[in-house]
């Protein structure tokens, strides 16, 4: 039962492990997850390890195993998920299977990728020729080139020689991206002084590139020019354009040939590359179904030669010697793990265990389950527990949620909480597997048991406040009995209702409806909830304060629970305990059907005045008929609390000190004893001792005044809440529901309410909700924690593979 209260009990452990042994051995703890080891070669880098090498043949699995998803992904295919079946780590005969279907797998989808490119290459390369050919038609019928060429056929005599020799019309037909088309234009214009004449046409339909895989518009062009020097000027700016060049003949017969040719071997390609693409798919699709599989296995190995290689060798070289954290309470798991692993591989030698004593302080390891992880995180986030600490989590549980609902309380906005919280629990296994909510909705579905109790405790303060989105329920009536006649009520807008004379009983549970409709509702609730937050504030620190009395016995600091415990609880009852238990007497003790002057409620005294006098030793006069005090000796009484309480603050500050200087140089001879656990004040001077100690005096008595009025926020944000609510529904809800109109008002009054539930989620259930969630987070942080909790731990990480792969899949 203790574990439930603080960490587990952890031990040191050696751990012998036959070589041969060593990789099964490991994997089996890893399946269990209860071992943390201790790195035993902090002075050799990593490279020099001993399984360096099989952790490097991990990596370059994992490497293809990445590019298979890659594929897969290209391919829009989905992996399956392994909910249940998750495969172990593959003994070391599975292991040179498992690389043999990778490399295989590897191979094809690499021989088939490349096939795919050089059919795509040759598809878009025949698709462009096919291009080019059907356009450039339409360029050698244009009128301009059938001039240009009468003009040179036309010259006679010595000068048709001189063209002859120049050259005959030549041309260049290719291909070129369509943004590229301006600047080539210019480009071939200089090169050639104008001496190039360029027909371009846009083509309809988009080019996919082979290099990027993204659909680009290309343009088809023809250059006509003369002359072999120039040819080569063009072939060069074509080539630095990147412009494809395909071949074109001049003939119309010949052209069409080629046209219907381009066309034949297309269709053909068309074929090759749909059965390549169902020869793909049936491949991935094959692979798809073991590449999870093969995943797990691969990061398991990766684990596994990761762990022995914080393992170190002894001086034979025949065994493994590792140490490793191991809580108490899963000793006979890893004896299990450990047998298991030598008979796996058939080993003749088993492994073991030897418990080692150390000084070094233990991982603190508090075992949780889905209901209390996330209070446990709240905690974790102040601070890990220092080893064997009380555990303020399993205290949490409650004292969150009923906090939160102080200050939230509605149950109409609780119900909301509720049922998210309930759809979060109910679901979680299906949420769960959904990775793609952020990290706004990981937190929320983490803390989805803390959303689900904080609805359900903002239901009963909710209905202890009567208060349902800033209306009252009118579930038992109502004590308040009207006996004014019909006329008073008509002519009087407002009238005072006595309680010694208007109320019949006391109201069965929360607050009476009737005072939804009182003027003086603000004032009453005000010193109905700033008493409440003072009791739950003094109760709540009075809780914790007894908590350290529990790590003072169960660490053997006896002296302490006489030296600290004791002083300050002395403290924090006489003063603000005894505030809060006068706020219990004097609800009880004054009442409107009394007969008494003096106990009615006109002279019941204010306990805060009755607070700051008893501090000041200073006094009220009561009213006529009245007493200052509620009953007698009260004054002698406080005084004596007050010389107390005074007292303490000495005692907190002198009495450790001069215990520590006693006791200081005595031999310790049972480490058990309270002494030794003063050990670590050996070395210190009495001066450093002194100030560290008058430090946490003043801080002691200083936040414990600080830290009541602290708890005033429960008081605060409750009334901000409340009139929040009520604001928003006075100024929306209220509107619509006056509108007369017979027609304009169910459609206004539908449009209203769109706006208030809006807001009432946006403002009042999201912000408000994360601003008392804020607040509590805070009282306990500071104001709970603060007086027992050191927080000073690391936390237990075991060698777990289910941690791996939970943690890798969430990155």
């Amino acid at each position: 039962m203790g574990d439930m209260f603080r960490s587990e009990t952890m031990v040191l452990c050696q751990l012998f492990i036959q070589p041969e042994s060593a990789y099964t051995t490991v994997s089996e703890l890893g399946e269990a997850g209860c071992v943390q080891f201790r790195d035993l070669n902090d002075g050799v880098s990593l490279f020099q390890r001993k399984f360096v090498t099989e952790v490097r043949r991990c990596d370059e699995w994992e490497r293809k195993i990445r590019y298979i998803e890659t594929e897969l992904k290209k391919d829009g295919i989905v992996l399956p998920e392994i909910m249940d079946d998750i495969p172990r780590a593959p003994n070391p005969r599975e292991i040179i299977d498992l690389e043999a279907h990778l490399e295989k797998a590897e191979n094809e989808i690499l021989e088939m990728a490349q096939n795919e490119v050089n059919l795509r290459s040759n598809y878009i390369e025949l698709t462009e020729l096919r291009q080019v050919l059907e356009n450039t038609e339409a360029f050698f019928d244009d009128q301009e080139v059938l001039n240009l060429d009468a003009s040179r056929k036309s010259i006679t005599g010595d000068d048709f020689i001189a063209q002859q020799n120049r050259g005959r019309l030549a041309f260049v037909a290719g291909v070129i991206k369509r943004e590229r088309i301006y600047s080539f234009e210019r480009m071939l214009w200089r090169i050639s002084r104008g001496n190039v004449f360029l027909k371009r046409a846009d083509l309809d339909e988009p080019v996919r590139d082979l290099h990027t895989g993204h659909m680009v518009q290309k343009t088809v062009f023809v250059a006509f020019f003369q002359g072999e020097e120039l040819k080569n000027r063009i072939k060069k700016v074509c080539n630095g354009f990147h412009a494809a060049m395909y071949p074109c003949p001049s003939s119309h017969t010949e052209r069409m040939e080629m046209i219907k040719g381009v066309r034949m071997r297309l269709e053909d390609l068309k074929m090759v590359l749909n059965q390549t693409d169902d020869h793909r798919a049936r491949v991935l699709a094959t692979v798809s179904k073991n590449l999870p599989t093969w995943s797990i296995m691969v990061k398991k190995m990766k684990a596994i030669y990761y762990t022995l290689n914080l393992f170190n060798a002894d001086v034979t070289e025949k065994c493994l010697i590792g140490e490793c954290w191991v809580p108490t309470n899963d000793w006979m798991i890893v004896q299990r793990a450990l047998a298991d692993g030598s008979a796996q591989v058939g080993s003749s030698i088993p492994s073991f265990l030897n418990v080692i004593k150390t000084n070094e302080p233990p991982p603190t390891y508090n075992r949780t389950n889905r209901f209390t992880q996330g209070f446990q995180n709240l905690i974790d986030a102040y601070g890990i527990a220092s080893y064997r600490e009380a555990n303020p989590a399993l205290y949490t549980i409650i004292t969150f949620p009923f906090l939160f609902a102080v200050m939230f309380g509605d149950v109409g906005h609780g119900l909301i909480l509720l049922l998210f919280g309930g759809w979060m629990v109910i679901w979680e296994k299906k949420l769960s597997r959904s990775r793609g909510g952020g990290e706004v909705w990981t937190i929320f579905f983490g803390g989805r048991y803390i959303i689900l109790l904080m609805g359900m405790f903002s239901l009963y303060t909710g209905f202890i406040y009567n208060d349902l989105f800033s209306k009252s329920m009118n579930v038992f009536g109502s004590v308040w009995k009207v006996h004014y006649n019909y006329s008073t009520v008509k002519d009087n807008p407002s009238l005072q209702l006595d309680p010694k004379t208007f109320t019949e009983g006391v109201y069965p549970v929360g607050m009476d409806p009737i005072w939804q409709l009182a003027e003086n509702k603000i004032i009453f609730q005000n010193s109905y909830k700033m008493k409440l937050s003072i009791i739950f504030g003094v109760t709540h620190m009075l809780f914790a304060i007894f908590i350290s009395m529990v790590n003072h016995a169960n660490f053997r600091k006896w002296s302490n629970i006489l030296m600290e415990f004791l002083p300050q609880v002395l403290f924090l009852t006489l003063l603000f305990g005894y505030m809060a238990f006068m706020m219990f007497f004097k609800w009880v003790l004054y009442s409107a059907k009394t007969d008494v002057q003096a106990y009615t409620p006109g002279c019941a005294p204010s306990v805060l005045i009755m607070f700051i006098n008893m501090m000041l030793l200073g006094s009220t006069p009561p009213l006529d008929g009245c007493n200052e005090l509620m009953f007698e000796e009260q004054s002698k009484m406080q005084k004596i609390f007050l010389v107390v309480a005074l007292l303490c603050i000495p005692w907190m500050l002198l009495a450790k000190p001069i215990y520590i200087k006693l006791t200081r140089g005595k031999k310790v001879v049972n480490h058990d004893d309270d002494s030794s656990m003063d050990g670590e004040h050996e070395d210190e001077a009495m001066s450093e001792i002194l100030i560290h100690q008058a430090i946490h005096t003043i801080e002691y008595v200083l936040s414990t005044i600080s830290h009541t009025a602290s708890y005033l926020r429960l008081w605060a944000l409750s009334l901000a809440h409340a009139q929040l609510s009520e604001v928003l529904w006075g100024q929306l809800l209220h509107i619509g529901f006056a509108v007369p109109s017979h027609y304009v008002g169910p459609v206004l009054l539908y449009v209203i309410f769109a706006i208030w539930a809006f807001f009432t989620l946006a403002i009042l259930v999201m912000m408000e909700g994360l601003s008392a969630f804020l607040h509590t987070l805070r009282l306990h942080w500071v104001e709970f924690m603060s007086k027992f909790y050191d927080g000073l731990g690391y936390a237990f990480t075991p060698f777990s593979f289910a941690k791996i792969l939970n943690e890798e899949e969430e990155e």
